[in-house]
């Protein structure tokens, strides 16, 4: 292959990944140019881009879907080169296709490897052949009691979209739909198989890099075993499966990495994924014809730059020297704007604060010890429905794993992200759990330990949070509180003062009053004030101070405050002395948790209904969201449609109980 020159690079993607390929362009001296749809027209990545072209519409199928405006937005701001990102168009063959026939450099694989990967049955044919282990196929008509439980899976695509476990065989026809629907609107291409379903298998995947000269690298391997809805939440390289099991696991695995590879002609980067066992089996679940969300963790142990390699094959360079090998540990976790607890539901609104401390390097290498950040997002962006839930990722490299987990779960404690319900707490949790500390931890983790019970007792306490925030709101009226004889002191006895906060569903009344000893609290010892400002509060608790954040901002109409302690926070929204009429709901009312669009509606009204029973189906942020019934009842009201556009709050169905 002769040498392309690559001068100016349109990544066809947006967020957190666009401005990771930026970074290496703008570090080769290379132009960047963006494309943004209308709901990002003020992303940090369109700014940061040399040129930006915009596609009109919010949806994917209008915008970050359509090849053609990619292609056109290339040509007309005057790149020579497209790079997919991940997602998206990222594994179309015909999306490689179109760049290629235009003229323009397509970063990553041929169109003829993408086609034969990007089907995950064609995919399995091949490597059998290939002599990789695979688990065989099911036909969805075909599969009985026998063969539960199984995996309904999306052949394009992946990120855990058009994917559902069955375990009763009368709930595989409704699971097949709707995987294919959500396949559909994720990849455009509806097309869904079966596999078996291996309960507590180890996410197990390996790098590759082949460039067009017949060198194929295998750059060490990766574990993504802690998942929810089939999508990774913390990644580590290298695989604590495989330093625990040693022997010559991972030379079969970079074996079978460098075959699936040579087996389809691969060149560029990509990511061939394994289901393995403690026994030290494995089969092969497909390979990612892309960059990883995850790359980040190999790059670290390994020293790479993978955006980098993949530009040097693209322009038609050969890989030269040794084949890297990995050194040290490093983790990374993937921060979402989810509720965990609440069936891992998106959350939107706008980031207020976002700040993770003792970062040292962001969409590069941190050194050792260092700890990287990529984020899509800063202080200011707004989160949608349209698109993935993810924020940013965090990633910490150390000498051992012990010392990467530390430096990890210590930064995001103490990370500030105000605004919308992250995983933060979780990730922390999650981090410090004895199995996960042990690495043993494997896919069935977030099902044996869920988020609720991981996370208890994280959040401050909620009588002392809500002291921190009355404390921060007194001195944002009246000005700062300082020990001795405070703001508002009096030489005779004054009654206290009373602020009511909630906290999720529990509202906690705080009563206090300067006397002549300082702070007094209705129901609470050992609290002494040493100073108070709008915005930090220091408290000495039970003999040791203590010093609380407390930032602000606003959802709708609603005033909230978030309190953050060194080891914990909260969130509080002020609770007014009156309510008014109009805002109250009705008893079993269902609200939309946010904004988007009724894809299904299961019952009607006057229909009996048992709890748990899925009502309504919302199309939300690239994902199916059931709304439940919440107890056994008759549902009395159901105002919505399908195709129905609905904002957060919007009431979805009223059901009835004997209770109400």
């Amino acid at each position: 292959m002769t040498d392309v020159p690559i001068t100016c690079v349109l990544v066809a993607n947006r967020g957190e990944i666009a401005r990771r390929i930026f970074a290496t362009c703008r570090s080769r001296g290379l132009g960047t140019v963006a494309v943004f749809s209308d709901a990002d027209a003020d992303s940090p990545y369109v700014r940061e881009a040399d040129a930006a072209v915009r596609l009109p519409g919010v949806a994917p199928a209008d915008t970050y879907l359509r090849a053609d405006l990619i292609v056109d937005a290339a040509r007309r701001a005057g790149a020579d080169a497209v790079h997919p990102g991940y997602g998206f168009l990222s594994e179309r063959a015909d999306f490689a296709h179109a760049v290629l026939s235009a003229g323009l450099v397509w970063i990553g694989p041929g169109p003829d490897a993408i086609a034969a990967m990007g089907s995950k049955v064609e995919a399995k044919r091949r490597m059998a052949a290939a002599g990789v282990p695979v688990l065989d196929d099911l036909d969805p008509a075909a599969v009985t009691e026998a063969d539960l439980p199984v995996l309904v899976k999306a052949s394009a695509g992946g990120g855990g979209r058009g994917m559902r476990v069955v375990r009763r065989l009368a709930e595989l026809e409704s699971a097949v739909v709707s995987a294919s629907r959500e396949a559909a609107a994720a990849f455009g291409d509806p097309t869904v198989f079966c596999e078996r379903f291996v309960e507590s298998g180890h996410h197990v995947e390996v790098q590759i890099v082949a460039d067009a000269h017949g060198t194929v690298w295998a750059l060490g391997e990766r574990e993504c075993s802690l998942q929810r809805r089939h999508q990774k939440v913390i990644e580590e390289a290298p695989a604590p499966l495989v330093e625990r099991i040693r022997g010559d696991l991972r030379e079969r695995l970079l074996a079978a990495g460098r075959a699936a590879a040579a087996a389809v002609g691969y060149r560029g980067a990509g990511t061939v994924e394994f289901l393995a066992d403690e026994a030290g089996r494995f089969w092969f679940l497909e390979m990612n014809t892309r960059l990883q969300v995850e790359h980040p963790v190999t790059e670290c142990v390994t020293g790479t730059d993978l955006v980098g390699l993949q530009l040097d094959v693209a322009a038609g360079h050969a890989l030269t020297g040794a084949e890297p090998a990995m050194t040290g540990h490093a983790i990374e976790a993937r921060l979402y704007a989810e509720s965990p607890a609440d069936d891992w539901r998106p959350q939107t609104g706008t980031v207020v604060t976002f700040d993770v401390p003792q970062v040292t390097a962001t969409f590069a290498h941190p050194g050792p010890g260092g700890l990287r950040l990529d984020s899509g997002v800063e202080n200011g962006s707004v989160v949608g429905t349209h698109y993935d839930a993810m924020l940013a990722k965090v990633i910490a490299y150390a000498p051992t794993r012990d010392a990467a987990a530390r430096q990890l779960a210590a930064a995001l404690r103490r990370a500030r992200i105000h605004g919308l319900t992250t995983n933060r707490d979780l990730l922390v949790a999650t981090l410090r759990h004895p199995a996960f500390v042990a690495g043993t931890a494997d896919t069935g983790f977030y099902a044996a330990h869920p988020p609720a019970e991981l996370t208890a007792g994280t959040p401050a306490a909620p009588a002392l949070g809500a002291l921190v925030a009355a404390l921060s709101d007194a001195a944002a009226e009246r000005g700062p509180l300082l020990p001795g004889l405070p703001s508002g002191f009096r030489n005779i006895p004054v009654g206290y003062r009373s602020r009511t906060y909630a906290a999720g569903a529990d509202e906690i009344e705080v009563r206090y009053r300067f006397g002549r000893t300082g702070l007094e609290v209705a129901g609470m010892t050992g609290i002494a004030l040493v100073d108070a400002t709008a915005d930090q509060v220091v408290l000495d608790v039970d003999g040791v101070r203590r010093r609380f954040a407390v930032g602000r901002f606003a959802v709708g109409d609603q005033a909230r405050l978030v309190v953050d302690g060194t080891d914990s926070s909260i969130e509080l929204r002020r609770v007014p002395r009156f309510t008014e009429p109009g805002l109250q709901v009705p008893a079993g009312a269902l609200v939309a948790e946010l904004p988007g669009t009724v894809v299904r509606v299961g019952v009607q009204a006057g229909d009996a209904v048992v709890a748990g029973q899925p009502l309504v189906w919302l199309e939300a942020m690239k994902m199916e969201h059931a709304v439940h019934a919440p107890a056994d009842g008759t549902v009395t009201d159901l105002p919505v449609t399908r195709g129905q556009q609905v904002a957060q709050g919007t009431l979805l169905a009223v059901v009835k109980s004997g209770d109400d």
